[in-house]
């Protein structure tokens, strides 16, 4: 740049050059000295320029994007809440009544390894034959009294919650089951008489027992049992016939039909009021259900007929004192087939908190009460009245096994108790001097429940197709047959029975026995004491179940059960007799 400079010059004159010069050096220094200064300011300037623009851009960033992400964030609608884990479980255990149907099957159900099965039950009966029903166990008997039984628990679930059963979308299913079980049950007896003589026990025996066979392969025969004295088998049908028809209250030729088959069957368990191991009207079903009396299907019918009927004359055989209604022993108070004074003094203890009746009733009433509120405390640990297993399992069948039903029917009932009383606006009451909370109660029902779930010891779930860990050698001639298009005889299927492998068929929703005191389980074929599922059992773990779902709110149906009752006007007690001297 200089070479250039003064290339430049040597054209100018001397002085004159010596001038310039001297001007341009000056300018040229200026120039150097003060160029750098003005390009910093002006650097300066940019740069600042620069970080007002990047700051402007920041703060507009950070003022706009929560107002995007508000904006763009999944709004909630209104939709569900998922699934709980009692909702699951419930629609699986529905599904175990599907597999156990006998009879033709409706083409509704879409079990794959279940076709028509007992088409010739109770032809040489007459009339009437005995196709339909539901089998009662892994065996292919159809047994009256547990089959009424859980069509009962059944229908006091739905009566209950039938808000929680449209909720989970199985309203319809839950009372095409219970049709299937009280369409059988009109079968057993002349549902078209007003007085009847017998009643039908059980169908199959001694075969059913030594054969190990598909239902759908029995070609022996199957002996029909009647029951001519049997008032708890009589009691127990009429409350399954009752309840039902209330939950058919919109049905109504069939809700009639089921308490005129009802109304018949108390008259005769009133009549005949002799128990079934007292009559020993059947040796084969005694062996499998024997009944210990006559007075709790007694107490337990009278309490549904009234609610089905509205006719206090129920109420009053219902409240009428006797020493067997407040029987106070573990047995008395473990709810089951064979024992139904606990739920027969709640479902009265329903009636005072509600409708409160008064005289003549409140006096028995109010003692039915007080039992069922000893019976709720009686499941807390702190009363040691029962057992529990290390893992929480609470021991009420002192039979030894099958402790699973027994834990399920007494979630059920404190589940439903608990529920009466939050909707009479009561958070609990006094057992033995202490304040026992609601809540408390409904804690034992959800360990219970859960622990057949899964929060066991074993970390298995005990009903099949619930949890990732459940029995796969379930005691279940059906299940463990593979449909296979081949017919296996009586003791040919003994290699299925004896087999080590998994069952080749899934029966969905089956609770097996379960565990023993120890909560130790051994999920294998023959020992049917752990692995057999029954109806009574599925029964109270249905009912357990929708009472603990969340679905469909939190709150018992307390208005379908008094559909019929009449007003019950206040009336004073008898006046004293006449004063004599």
């Amino acid at each position: 740049m200089i070479g250039e400079m003064q290339s430049n010059l040597i054209t100018i004159p001397e002085e004159e050059e010596e001038q310039e010069l001297q001007k341009k050096l000056e300018e040229i220094k200026k120039g150097w000295i003060l160029k750098p200064k003005e390009m910093k300011r002006r650097r300066s300037s940019h740069l600042a320029l620069k970080r007002c623009f990047w700051a402007i851009v920041l703060a507009s960033v950070i003022i706009a994007l929560p107002i995007i992400i508000v904006k763009n964030w999944p709004q909630p609608q209104n939709n569900p809440p998922p699934p709980d884990q009692y909702k699951v479980a419930l629609t699986k255990a529905l599904q175990f009544f599907d597999a156990q149907m006998s009879g033709r099957l409706p083409t509704s159900k879409n079990i794959s390894w279940r076709q028509d099965s007992g088409l010739k039950d109770g032809f040489k009966y007459g009339k009437g034959q005995l196709i339909g029903g539901y089998y009662d166990a892994g065996n292919n008997m159809k047994i009256s009294f547990p089959m009424a039984f859980s069509m009962t628990m059944l229908s006091w679930s739905t009566i209950e919650y039938g808000h929680k059963y449209r909720a989970v979308e199985e309203y319809d299913h839950i009372r095409d089951i219970i049709r299937w079980g009280t369409d059988y049950l009109l079968l057993t007896f002349d549902s078209s008489a007003t007085t009847i003589d017998h009643i039908v026990s059980q169908v199959g025996e001694a075969d059913d027992l030594r054969c190990w066979q598909r239902p759908e392969d029995m070609a022996y025969s199957r002996p029909v049992h009647r029951a001519y004295e049997a008032a708890d088998l009589a009691g127990e049908v009429a409350a399954a016939l009752a309840s039902a028809s209330i939950v058919f209250i919109d049905d109504k030729n069939y809700s009639q039909k089921l308490m005129k088959g009802a109304t018949a069957l108390f008259e005769f368990a009133r009549d005949h009021s002799k128990g079934q191991s007292d009559s020993k009207m059947n040796e084969v079903t005694a062996q499998m259900y024997k009944s210990s009396g006559f007075y709790d299907e007694f107490l337990w019918a009278a309490s549904w007929m009234f609610y089905a009927s509205g006719n206090c004359s129920y109420l009053t055989i219902a409240t009428n004192p006797d020493k067997h209604a407040f029987l106070s022993t573990p047995e008395s108070r473990a709810l089951s087939w064979d024992n139904k004074l606990p739920g027969a003094r709640l479902l009265l203890t329903r009636l005072r908190i509600f409708l409160g009746p008064g005289y003549p009733y409140e006096a028995m009433l109010k003692e039915y009460h007080h039992m069922n509120d000893l019976n709720m405390c009686a499941f807390l640990k702190r009363f040691n009245f029962y057992n529990f297993t290390g893992g929480g399992l609470i021991q009420m069948n002192h039979r030894g096994f099958q402790y699973l039903q027994y834990a399920a029917n007494a979630a059920f009932i404190a589940s439903v108790y608990v529920d009466y009383m939050k909707a009479a606006g009561m958070p609990g009451w006094f057992c033995g001097g202490g304040y026992i909370v609601a809540d408390d109660v409904k804690k034992f029902a959800t360990s219970q429940v859960d622990y057949i779930l899964g929060a066991n010891p074993m970390n298995m779930s005990y009903v099949v197709g619930f949890g990732e860990k459940h029995p796969k050698q379930v005691h279940h001639r059906g299940f463990s047959i593979p449909d296979d298009g081949y017919h296996y005889s009586c003791t040919g299927g003994y290699q299925w029975r004896d087999s080590p492998k998994s069952n080749p068929n899934i029966i969905v929703g089956a609770m097996v026995g379960g565990p023993d005191g120890f909560d130790e389980f051994y999920d294998m074929r023959k020992y049917y004491k752990y692995t057999e599922p029954s109806l009574a059992g599925n029964a109270g773990l249905v009912a357990a179940l929708i009472s603990l779902t969340a679905s469909g709110g939190n709150l018992v149906d307390k208005n379908t059960m008094f559909t019929v009752i009449p007003p019950f006007s206040p009336s004073s007690p008898q006046p004293p007799p006449p004063w004599k001297p």
